[in-house]
């Protein structure tokens, strides 16, 4: 899985672009996939018989973009003015590497001893920087990236220290990953799994997708945050490194079904699973559409923490993300078997 996991984050997904993300994982699913499905706002839809048939109709749910920039202007001297695609700390970005299709950048600000006191002392804003794609000019710099042109974080996907993983879109390759694993594998039911597009700007690829499949149970796989650094006290750590799959029970966007939640809770408890939940009330996941749909869909999520997540060296650990692959293995077995 870990393999997969790094093909997938090497390749470029920002949220509405998502096509080279959607063709890899559409190779990798098709010799296995029993009906596939794909809407207008691009979301991939696989259908794969388990081992078991039941009658609930299941969904496993997982996002294929990720946050990136877009091409909003230029200056007379063939740099290149830019928005975010998602959420993004303008902080993050100073000085790293742009890529634009084959067209490769370097966002840059001015000049450390050429600002006031004052600029120094706030956060800078998202206008005063630019991408520097070495264009001799205005004209140039046209060319190579045109307007509305995507672009997303040149980072390098590399394992270090204690089984840690740094990469760009380890928010949300990883569920994507976990999702192709069990794919390709056999889940022990029936079950339709979705590669959503367009979460990072609003969920909005989920919303279409479970009004489509009608689920009666879905199981959102996402990344999340984690600041378990030395200078953050408690809860404001949200969730750390190395301590297991995080099962939320609540976001700013749902209240996880709270039986789902125990289930959840009670599998990782039996099979000896690290786990762990967010201590933080933050953030939002593709839940948040899911859970509301038609009558309403019995909904949980599992996440793996990610440090300095939406940047380019986001950093996930390799057991945690094991963690998230074994309890959503075991969550699919335990639908069986209630059925049974």
């Amino acid at each position: 899985m870990i393999e997969l996991l790094e093909k997938l984050c090497a390749l470029p997904g920002p949220s509405g672009c998502e096509d080279a993300v959607h063709d890899f994982i559409l190779e990798q699913a098709k010799l296995y996939a029993d009906e596939i499905r794909e809407d207008h706002l691009g979301n991939l839809m696989i259908f794969r018989k388990g081992k078991q048939h039941i009658d609930k109709t299941v969904m496993l749910s997982a996002h294929m973009d990720e946050v990136g920039v877009i091409c909003k202007g230029y200056t007379d001297d063939g740099c290149v003015k830019f928005g975010f695609v998602g959420g993004v700390d303008p902080r993050v970005v100073i000085g790293r590497r742009i890529l634009f299709g084959d067209v490769r950048g370097v966002v840059g600000i001015k000049a450390v001893h050429l600002t006031t006191r004052e600029e120094r002392k706030t956060m800078p804003k998202t206008s005063s920087l630019y991408i520097d794609i070495g264009a001799s000019d205005k004209k140039e710099a046209q060319k190579k990236v045109p307007l509305g042109t995507y672009g997303v974080f040149d980072s390098a996907c590399v394992r270090f220290g204690d089984g840690l993983l740094k990469a760009k879109a380890i928010d949300d390759r990883v569920g994507c990953a976990v999702m192709l694993t069990i794919l390709q594998e056999q889940p022990a039911v029936d079950t339709w799994f979705v590669f959503g597009v367009q979460e990072e700007v609003g969920l909005r690829g989920a919303r279409c997708a479970a009004f489509a499949l009608n689920p009666d149970v879905c199981l959102v796989l996402e990344g999340t945050t984690a600041a378990d650094l030395a200078e953050v006290d408690g809860a404001k750590q949200v969730c750390g490194l190395r301590k297991g799959v995080v099962i939320p029970f609540m976001d700013r966007s749902t209240i996880y079904h709270q039986k789902m939640f125990e289930t959840l809770r009670k599998l990782a408890e039996e099979h000896a699973i690290p786990w762990q939940t967010k201590h933080r009330v933050a953030g939002g996941t593709d839940a948040g559409r899911i859970h509301p749909t038609r009558t309403g869909v019995l909904t949980a999520g599992l996440a793996v923490p990610v440090r300095y997540i939406h940047s380019p060296s986001s950093v996930a650990a390799l057991e945690d993300m094991q963690s998230m692959l074994a309890l959503a293995r075991h969550f699919l077995t335990y639908l069986g078997d209630e059925e049974s």
